[in-house]
């Protein structure tokens, strides 16, 4: 493979991101950001065309391992000539590395002022996961409330600062989960404020370049693209339950006919020792990977380095 000064840099986003709006003007020229899915194979159709190289970086600050395994999933498809040359990266960031981040944006708010964690709403399980991640950031902060808010959600920024309000806060400082801060909103009685960004420009390209890096590094290594490792992502990220001995059941997915499946269920299940599990697929549906077989591979969520 040519060298990775020949590497075109491509930030897949999703929600945490804005589908890309949020990295407008927070990356050079020299990165492409895109959505996944067509946004993704368009690019690298152009990059090739144009003889270039490219290392795919997935875009999420830990809330979106979906996002990894959506893209790891769609390189994986991509016929071999197109796909061949092509690295995943390690996503940007995870969740400790958010949660490190937010503790340092904290560290920079006065300590009588109210947190308020804000990020763009994603699903139910990413929606639910901020709150844990705003419980950690309130454990190392000595701010005395700490509340979260979700753009395009509920609660929206402008109802978690009336929240703090009623709680007694007469300052609350949004702090972003998210690439781009939010714009305080006016709430009668308590004073808003941005605390900027958590992840600075600088740092945005410090890290990107350290997922490239490491992404080629592994490839000369190893020959790793990185694809395999990115389909585990989200292996651990979904809806979990269990069931009592005894009680086990017949769970079945039912999908339309010729419904696209190409990816893995954010639904996990453990079942007693005798409790099935079968998988119903509708007629005229070609089947779909469920990566029962899938040999083990390092998931996405172990720990990555981050100078930022």
């Amino acid at each position: 493979m040519a060298d990775h000064d020949h590497c075109r840099t491509v930030a897949v986003c999703g929600h945490e991101a804005g589908y890309g709006e949020a990295l407008h003007g927070l990356v050079g020229p020299d990165v492409l950001v895109v959505t996944g899915g067509r946004g993704l194979i368009g690019a690298l159709a152009r990059l090739r065309r144009s003889g270039e190289r490219a290392c795919v970086v997935p875009m999420t600050l830990g809330r979106d391992p979906e996002l990894v395994a959506d893209t790891a999933r769609t390189l994986r498809a991509l016929p071999s000539a197109q796909a061949y040359g092509t690295l995943l990266a390690e996503p940007f960031g995870t969740d400790r590395h958010l949660i490190a981040w937010l503790r340092a944006a904290a560290n920079r708010v006065p300590e009588t002022s109210a947190l308020l964690v804000t990020a763009p709403t994603g699903g139910l399980f990413e929606d639910a996961g901020l709150y844990r991640i705003a419980r950690l950031v309130r454990g190392h902060a000595a701010h005395q409330l700490v509340e979260v808010a979700f753009t395009g959600g509920d609660p929206d920024p402008a109802e978690g600062v009336r929240r703090c309000g009623l709680l007694g806060a007469a300052e609350v400082a949004l702090l972003t989960a998210g690439f781009a801060p939010v714009e305080p909103p006016d709430v009668p009685g308590v004073t808003a404020v941005s605390a900027g960004p958590t992840v600075s420009r600088a740092a945005l390209a410090r890290v990107l370049a350290e997922r490239v890096a490491d992404a080629w590094q592994r490839w000369s290594a190893h020959g790793d693209d990185g694809i395999a490792g990115g389909l585990t992502a989200a292996d651990d990220h979904g809806h979990n339950h269990t069931h009592p001995p005894g009680e086990g059941h017949d769970h079945h997915h039912a999908h339309l006919p010729g419904a696209d499946h190409g990816h893995s269920h954010g639904h996990h299940h453990s079942h007693p020792p005798g409790g099935e599990h079968g998988h119903i697929h509708l007629p005229g549906e070609g089947p779909h990977d469920h990566d029962h077989q899938r040999p083990h591979v390092p998931s996405a969520a172990h720990v990555i380095r981050s100078t930022a």
